[in-house]
């Protein structure tokens, strides 16, 4: 079934719309393999336990959506296990029209938001309504000035993140510094998010942003007066400027992940690094449509080659970067190559599912997590005897690469590589 989410909302007319928009080959592989996304993590915990409110939607006997706010003290919905939430139904209006709802159709969905992280999860689950009485577990808060109705409890059927795209940011009166001089560096910081970062001489304007798998993001950078972007050749990388959340300007490599031969937009991937110095973070956290970089030209020390030999490439994780602008500048050429692509799973690995049905027969996955491993000695034995080589991965993988070439007389200056660091 795969993930969850996606086997419940994409249905058979969800799926035509995302084919006939260009989107469907980006989702399809989220519908298969084992399941995920139905059970809570750490990660979706924290998230609900800091909210205070949240947009509930039931189903009515006519058919209709029915969305209602809920709120109440910060962590006003609890989480009993990873697959079951409950909240008290603090006493509001006496529409009661959810309320009636649930009576005929169980199915929910409740939308999370961090307004001023840009953040947002979205949940689809089955309600028990039950009035509140002493056996009910101790979820109100006694400090909370209102009246507790009912108890609310959710099965998780499914749930999924959004990117942060046109999310413009909020903060509560309590969120909201005390002091001028505090309410000046808020402000700074939104107008940071909006603003410019850099002071290169190519200007860039993000002007798209896509979930790629549930660490990675890619983000689209065109002009902002809409010119052509410079011309560059596959491998080329770009250095962005970021404010980390401790205040320090850092800059950060990001290979060009698309067809180089469109010089209407350039796009970069980044991964989110938890114990990293803070600079994907700062990506992931402040970058949003309308960000402006300004940033030095692209430098390339990955270069591919233009000569007629065939090309093997070879990608680990989120080295598949500068790989897929390779894939699709060698397809232009009408060169003949072979993508092989390693990741951990198949929703970790991004682009894998647009590469398989842009190049049938061209891409080869291995996914740790179903057992899939690269046989570098049949791959490398297997290529055609004046193949050149090009890796981008982690450590481990291109030493592997080297070692394994190396053992069958493959001369060096015929692997080529770039290490993530």
């Amino acid at each position: 079934m795969g993930h969850r989410f996606a086997a419940i909302a994409f249905t058979d007319g969800i799926r035509e719309q995302q084919r006939l928009a260009g989107s469907r080959a980006g989702y399809s592989a989220m519908e298969s393999g084992p399941d995920y996304n139905h059970v809570l993590t750490a990660r979706e915990a924290e998230f609900i336990a800091e909210r205070d409110s949240m947009y509930m939607a039931s189903v009515s006997e006519t058919g209709w959506p029915y969305l209602q706010h809920r709120g109440g003290p910060r962590g006003f919905v609890n989480i009993l296990d990873e697959r079951t939430l409950a909240f008290v139904d603090y006493a509001g209006n006496r529409q009661y029209v959810s309320t009636g709802n649930f009576q005929a159709n169980d199915r929910v969905a409740l939308f999370f938001m961090d307004y001023p992280n840009r953040r947002r999860l979205k949940l689809l689950g089955r309600v028990h309504v039950a009035e509140l009485d002493a056996t009910s577990p101790a979820l109100e808060t006694s400090d909370y000035p209102a009246v507790g109705e009912r108890l609310i409890t959710i099965t998780v059927e499914a749930f999924d993140w959004n990117c942060p795209q046109h999310i413009t940011p909020r903060f509560t009166a309590d969120e909201m510094p005390a002091s001028r001089i505090e309410q000046q560096q808020v402000n700074a910081i939104v107008q940071a998010g909006l603003g410019e970062y850099g002071s290169g001489p190519l200007s860039l304007t993000v002007s798209g942003m896509r979930q790629l798998t549930p660490t990675i993001r890619s983000y689209e950078l065109r002009s902002p007066d809409g010119t052509d972007l410079p011309l560059v050749e596959p491998g080329s990388h770009i250095r962005v400027p970021v404010v980390t959340a401790g205040g320090v300007a850092i800059e950060r490599e990001y290979s060009i992940s698309s067809n180089t031969s469109d010089r209407t937009r350039w796009e970069i991937a980044v991964r989110y690094e938890p114990e990293g110095e803070g600079g994907s973070a700062a990506v992931h956290e402040k970058f949003m449509l309308g960000t402006r970089l300004n940033v030095d030209s692209p430098a390339n020390q990955f270069p591919l080659h233009d000569t007629g030999e065939p090309a093997v490439l070879i990608a680990g994780g989120i080295g598949i970067t500068p790989i897929r602008s390779m894939a699709y500048q060698l397809a232009d050429r009408r060169a003949a190559f072979t993508l092989h692509y390693a990741g951990r799973a198949r929703d970790e690995m991004a682009y894998l599912d647009e590469l398989e049905v842009g190049f049938p027969d061209r891409v080869v996955p291995y996914a740790a997590a179903e057992n899939e491993r690269m046989d570098l000695e049949a791959l490398l034995k297997g290529a055609p005897s004046d193949a050149i080589f090009y890796v981008c991965g982690p450590y481990r993988l291109t030493h592997a690469v080297l070692e394994a070439a190396a053992q069958n007389n493959i001369a060096r200056d015929r692997v080529r590589f770039e290490l993530f660091r």
